[in-house]
């Protein structure tokens, strides 16, 4: 094997673990797609055919007309990281005007995938902030914010312990969204806050998956229909669970309290 066709080797499996990096950490498919084939460019690749879909990236090189690397991997499902996304972005930017080698890349590289995930102490503080914010900005009083705040950190908290465990992501947001709602239901009847909807409201923000909608309306944007496909329907089967986990609880509070009072 030559020196260089070792080169391209390397190059190849730089841009496919920048591509995963990228799709592991919730970037969107083009973005995925655009900044392998600029990796490729940059680093001399003559031919580089890459296919991405929200969890999974094909990928072969061909140089000299040999085959130098043929890839599939499957990426099931992502967590979002958007210093993780930028490092990465701005490292392909480097590597396309000539300023950073395939050594210094993969070391580069390897610092950006292990920049960690916001604490867990922090996670609880921002999602009970949030959670009162919205409550109040949809129409809230005071008390029904800080009923959402208590509600929004028991969901964190929650979340914190059950992500330790690795469950189903529909069965994470199904329970969570029953923790949210028995919490607003407690509270409320304890008489903190006025309004058990604005409470509710307020508290499954958290959860709602504004993302991977998001993300779903700019892959069909750019026509990446399967993928905005299934992103879309991912992101509806969440929201079915938050609805279904919030509506099993406040049914059942209405049935022990006899009717519907007023919300």
């Amino acid at each position: 094997m030559t020196d260089e066709q070792s080169h391209t080797e390397s190059a190849a499996g730089l841009s496919f673990k920048m591509g995963e990096a990228l799709l592991k950490n919730g970037a969107e498919i083009f973005r995925v797609q655009e900044t392998m084939e600029r990796v490729a460019r940059a680093y001399g690749i003559e031919e580089y055919d890459v296919y991405v879909l929200s969890n999974a990236i094909f990928a072969n090189a061909v140089e000299n007309g040999e085959r130098v690397e043929t890839k599939l991997k499957y990426i099931p499902g992502s967590t979002i990281h958007f210093a993780r996304v930028a490092g990465i972005n701005q490292l392909s930017r480097e590597i396309a005007h000539g300023n950073v080698g395939i050594t210094e890349a993969y070391a580069r590289l390897r610092e950006i995938t292990e920049i960690p995930y916001t604490h867990p102490l922090t996670l609880v503080a921002a999602c009970g902030i949030g959670s009162a914010c919205f409550s109040y900005l949809f129409g809230g009083s005071v008390w029904d914010a800080a009923a959402a705040f208590l509600c929004g950190t028991v969901l964190q908290l929650f979340l914190n312990q059950i992500d330790r465990r690795t469950a189903s992501k529909f069965i994470t947001n199904l329970a969570s969204s029953a923790v949210v709602a028995l919490c607003a239901v407690l509270l409320f009847s304890l008489g903190l806050g006025g309004s058990l909807d604005k409470i509710i409201i307020g508290s499954i923000i958290r959860l709602v998956p504004g993302v991977a909608l998001t993300t779903s309306i700019r892959d069909f944007l750019n026509g990446d229909y399967l993928s905005g496909t299934i992103r879309m329907i991912d992101a509806f089967l969440i929201g079915g669970c938050i609805a279904i986990g919030v509506g099993a609880v406040v049914m059942i509070y209405f049935s022990i309290t006899g009717g519907v009072p007023q919300l």
